[in-house]
Protein backbone atom coordinates (compact mmCIF):
# COMPACT_ATOMS: atom_id res chain seq x y z
CA UNK A 1 0.00 0.00 0.00
CA UNK A 2 0.97 3.42 -0.94
CA UNK A 3 2.29 6.01 1.86
CA UNK A 4 0.09 8.27 -0.33
CA UNK A 5 -2.78 5.95 0.22
CA UNK A 6 -2.00 5.14 4.04
CA UNK A 7 -1.61 9.46 4.41
CA UNK A 8 -5.08 10.03 3.23
CA UNK A 9 -6.78 8.32 5.69
CA UNK A 10 -4.91 10.92 8.37
CA UNK A 11 -7.81 13.73 6.25
CA UNK A 12 -10.80 11.96 6.48
CA UNK A 13 -14.37 13.56 7.44
CA UNK A 14 -12.61 17.02 8.01
CA UNK A 15 -14.21 19.02 10.83
CA UNK A 16 -15.43 22.51 10.14
CA UNK A 17 -13.25 24.18 11.98
CA UNK A 18 -14.85 27.27 14.32
CA UNK A 19 -12.91 30.05 16.31
CA UNK A 20 -16.26 30.02 18.61
CA UNK A 21 -16.69 26.24 19.02
CA UNK A 22 -16.55 25.16 22.93
CA UNK A 23 -19.04 26.12 25.39
CA UNK A 24 -17.30 25.92 28.42
CA UNK A 25 -14.33 27.81 28.20
CA UNK A 26 -12.29 30.67 25.89
CA UNK A 27 -9.51 31.17 24.13
CA UNK A 28 -6.43 32.16 25.96
CA UNK A 29 -2.59 32.67 24.94
CA UNK A 30 -0.95 30.37 27.13
CA UNK A 31 2.96 29.92 27.03
CA UNK A 32 2.75 31.98 23.63
CA UNK A 33 0.10 30.26 21.94
CA UNK A 34 -3.55 30.73 21.28
CA UNK A 35 -5.65 27.62 23.59
CA UNK A 36 -8.58 26.60 24.01
CA UNK A 37 -8.86 26.83 27.74
CA UNK A 38 -11.46 25.16 29.74
CA UNK A 39 -12.00 24.10 33.65
CA UNK A 40 -11.20 25.63 37.16
CA UNK A 41 -8.26 28.08 36.81
CA UNK A 42 -7.27 27.00 40.32
CA UNK A 43 -6.52 23.94 39.87
CA UNK A 44 -3.55 21.54 40.18
CA UNK A 45 -3.91 19.95 37.96
CA UNK A 46 -3.91 20.05 33.44
CA UNK A 47 -4.21 18.22 30.72
CA UNK A 48 -3.34 19.10 27.50
CA UNK A 49 -4.73 18.03 24.58
CA UNK A 50 -2.72 17.89 21.32
CA UNK A 51 -4.82 17.86 18.41
CA UNK A 52 -4.37 16.36 14.77
CA UNK A 53 -3.66 18.25 11.43
CA UNK A 54 -6.72 19.91 11.65
CA UNK A 55 -6.09 22.22 14.59
CA UNK A 56 -7.50 23.45 17.80
CA UNK A 57 -10.62 25.22 16.59
CA UNK A 58 -11.95 21.61 16.07
CA UNK A 59 -15.41 21.36 17.50
CA UNK A 60 -15.59 18.05 18.82
CA UNK A 61 -12.04 18.05 20.08
CA UNK A 62 -12.55 21.03 22.20
CA UNK A 63 -15.83 19.51 23.27
CA UNK A 64 -14.04 17.02 24.44
CA UNK A 65 -11.93 19.48 26.70
CA UNK A 66 -14.98 20.64 28.06
CA UNK A 67 -15.65 16.99 29.26
CA UNK A 68 -12.40 16.88 30.97
CA UNK A 69 -12.64 19.52 32.46
CA UNK A 70 -16.01 19.26 34.23
CA UNK A 71 -13.49 16.79 36.25
CA UNK A 72 -11.90 19.45 38.07
CA UNK A 73 -9.33 19.70 35.60
CA UNK A 74 -7.53 22.83 33.91
CA UNK A 75 -8.01 21.36 30.51
CA UNK A 76 -6.53 22.80 27.41
CA UNK A 77 -6.16 22.99 23.73
CA UNK A 78 -2.91 24.58 22.15
CA UNK A 79 -2.36 25.68 18.74
CA UNK A 80 0.78 24.03 17.47
CA UNK A 81 -0.14 24.22 14.30
CA UNK A 82 -0.02 28.18 14.65
CA UNK A 83 -3.12 28.99 12.73
CA UNK A 84 -2.39 27.19 10.02
CA UNK A 85 -4.23 23.80 10.35
CA UNK A 86 -4.44 21.25 7.05
CA UNK A 87 -6.84 22.43 4.09
CA UNK A 88 -7.59 19.53 1.85
CA UNK A 89 -9.15 21.66 -0.43
CA UNK A 90 -5.73 23.56 -0.53
CA UNK A 91 -4.07 21.74 -3.42
CA UNK A 92 -1.24 24.08 -3.55
CA UNK A 93 -0.33 22.51 0.07
CA UNK A 94 -1.01 18.45 -0.26
CA UNK A 95 -0.19 16.63 3.10
CA UNK A 96 2.84 15.64 1.95
CA UNK A 97 3.70 19.21 1.71
CA UNK A 98 2.04 21.00 4.86
CA UNK A 99 3.53 18.41 6.92
CA UNK A 100 7.10 19.78 6.09
CA UNK A 101 6.00 23.02 7.70
CA UNK A 102 4.55 21.13 11.11
CA UNK A 103 6.08 18.47 12.19
CA UNK A 104 5.58 16.70 15.23
CA UNK A 105 9.10 17.43 16.48
CA UNK A 106 8.14 21.28 16.46
CA UNK A 107 5.12 20.40 18.14
CA UNK A 108 7.10 18.73 20.40
CA UNK A 109 9.05 21.84 21.07
CA UNK A 110 5.80 24.11 21.46
CA UNK A 111 4.39 21.86 24.00
CA UNK A 112 7.64 21.99 26.39
CA UNK A 113 7.35 25.84 26.54
CA UNK A 114 3.27 25.70 27.29
CA UNK A 115 4.31 23.00 30.05
CA UNK A 116 6.46 25.28 31.57
CA UNK A 117 3.40 28.27 31.18
CA UNK A 118 1.59 25.75 33.41
CA UNK A 119 4.14 25.14 36.09
CA UNK A 120 4.14 29.18 36.74
CA UNK A 121 0.32 28.76 37.11
CA UNK A 122 0.86 26.47 39.86
CA UNK A 123 0.24 23.57 38.60
CA UNK A 124 1.77 20.20 39.98
CA UNK A 125 0.69 17.26 37.51
CA UNK A 126 0.40 17.41 33.90
CA UNK A 127 -1.36 14.80 31.50
CA UNK A 128 -1.37 14.99 27.96
CA UNK A 129 -3.46 13.22 25.15
CA UNK A 130 -2.17 13.27 21.52
CA UNK A 131 -4.81 12.31 18.45
CA UNK A 132 -3.10 11.43 15.24
CA UNK A 133 -0.47 13.62 14.68
CA UNK A 134 -0.52 14.95 18.48
CA UNK A 135 0.46 11.47 19.49
CA UNK A 136 3.62 11.59 18.62
CA UNK A 137 3.94 15.08 20.12
CA UNK A 138 2.83 13.25 23.57
CA UNK A 139 4.79 10.16 23.01
CA UNK A 140 7.79 12.56 22.74
CA UNK A 141 6.86 14.17 25.98
CA UNK A 142 6.10 10.62 27.59
CA UNK A 143 9.97 9.68 26.82
CA UNK A 144 11.57 12.22 28.48
CA UNK A 145 8.84 12.60 31.48
CA UNK A 146 7.69 16.29 30.60
CA UNK A 147 3.60 15.11 31.92
CA UNK A 148 2.73 12.28 34.51
CA UNK A 149 0.88 10.78 32.00
CA UNK A 150 0.13 9.90 28.86
CA UNK A 151 -2.67 8.51 26.35
CA UNK A 152 -2.56 8.25 22.80
CA UNK A 153 -5.34 7.89 20.82
CA UNK A 154 -5.11 7.03 16.67
CA UNK A 155 -1.54 7.35 17.24
CA UNK A 156 0.49 8.64 13.83
CA UNK A 157 4.11 8.17 13.17
CA UNK A 158 4.71 6.19 16.63
CA UNK A 159 7.08 3.46 16.38
CA UNK A 160 7.82 0.82 19.15
CA UNK A 161 10.85 2.26 19.58
CA UNK A 162 8.87 5.13 21.15
CA UNK A 163 6.67 2.88 23.42
CA UNK A 164 9.66 1.02 24.47
CA UNK A 165 11.56 4.82 25.66
CA UNK A 166 8.23 6.10 27.28
CA UNK A 167 8.83 6.85 31.25
CA UNK A 168 5.12 7.43 32.56
CA UNK A 169 2.04 5.76 32.49
CA UNK A 170 0.90 5.56 29.23
CA UNK A 171 -2.65 4.22 27.48
CA UNK A 172 -2.91 3.98 23.91
CA UNK A 173 -6.54 3.50 22.13
CA UNK A 174 -6.55 2.32 18.60
CA UNK A 175 -8.97 1.61 15.83
CA UNK A 176 -9.46 -1.73 13.91
CA UNK A 177 -9.67 0.65 10.32
CA UNK A 178 -6.01 2.20 10.97
CA UNK A 179 -3.13 2.44 8.32
CA UNK A 180 -1.43 4.69 10.13
CA UNK A 181 -1.66 2.49 13.48
CA UNK A 182 -3.03 -0.68 11.97
CA UNK A 183 -3.82 -3.57 15.12
CA UNK A 184 -0.65 -5.21 14.59
CA UNK A 185 1.18 -2.18 15.08
CA UNK A 186 -0.83 -1.56 18.48
CA UNK A 187 0.11 -5.01 19.26
CA UNK A 188 3.42 -4.73 19.35
CA UNK A 189 2.94 -1.69 21.41
CA UNK A 190 1.29 -3.79 24.00
CA UNK A 191 4.20 -6.33 24.00
CA UNK A 192 6.62 -3.59 24.21
CA UNK A 193 4.54 -2.21 27.32
CA UNK A 194 4.29 -5.61 29.20
CA UNK A 195 8.13 -5.72 28.66
CA UNK A 196 8.17 -2.69 30.80
CA UNK A 197 6.66 -3.59 33.92
CA UNK A 198 8.06 -0.63 36.07
CA UNK A 199 5.77 1.44 33.33
CA UNK A 200 2.01 1.29 33.79
CA UNK A 201 0.67 0.96 30.41
CA UNK A 202 -2.57 0.01 28.50
CA UNK A 203 -3.62 -0.60 25.08
CA UNK A 204 -7.37 -0.90 23.59
CA UNK A 205 -8.47 -1.50 19.88
CA UNK A 206 -11.89 -0.54 19.24
CA UNK A 207 -13.44 -2.71 16.87
CA UNK A 208 -15.47 -1.42 13.63
CA UNK A 209 -14.08 2.41 13.85
CA UNK A 210 -11.48 4.31 11.69
CA UNK A 211 -8.22 5.95 12.34
CA UNK A 212 -9.49 9.73 13.37
CA UNK A 213 -12.52 8.57 14.78
CA UNK A 214 -12.55 9.82 18.45
CA UNK A 215 -12.65 13.53 17.21
CA UNK A 216 -13.92 13.25 14.00
CA UNK A 217 -17.25 10.27 14.24
CA UNK A 218 -20.09 11.48 12.40
CA UNK A 219 -23.17 12.43 14.66
CA UNK A 220 -25.30 9.86 12.66
CA UNK A 221 -22.92 7.02 13.14
CA UNK A 222 -24.38 5.21 16.01
CA UNK A 223 -21.15 2.98 16.65
CA UNK A 224 -18.89 5.65 15.97
CA UNK A 225 -20.15 8.09 19.00
CA UNK A 226 -20.41 5.04 21.07
CA UNK A 227 -16.80 3.89 20.57
CA UNK A 228 -15.71 7.66 20.86
CA UNK A 229 -17.30 8.15 23.90
CA UNK A 230 -15.86 5.00 25.36
CA UNK A 231 -12.31 6.21 24.41
CA UNK A 232 -12.96 9.53 25.66
CA UNK A 233 -14.36 7.57 29.25
CA UNK A 234 -11.25 5.63 29.42
CA UNK A 235 -8.80 8.28 28.38
CA UNK A 236 -10.12 10.75 31.12
CA UNK A 237 -10.39 7.56 34.04
CA UNK A 238 -6.15 7.32 33.03
CA UNK A 239 -5.73 10.90 33.91
CA UNK A 240 -8.13 10.62 37.09
CA UNK A 241 -6.10 7.80 37.79
CA UNK A 242 -2.61 9.13 37.27
CA UNK A 243 -2.81 13.39 38.01
CA UNK A 244 -4.73 12.48 41.46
Amino acid sequence: MSSNIIMQQCCENPPTLSRSSGQAGQVQEIGGFPSYVSGPEDSKLAVILVSDIYGYEAPKLRKLADKVAAAGIYTLVPDFLQGDPYVPENVEKPLSIWIKDHGPDQGFEYAKQVIEALKTKGITKIGAAGFCWGAKVVVELAKYAYIQAAVLLHPSFVSVEDIQGVKVPISVLGAEIDQMSPPELVKQFETALNAKPEVDGFVKIFPGVSHGWTVRYKDEDELGVKSAQEAHNDMLAWFVKYLN
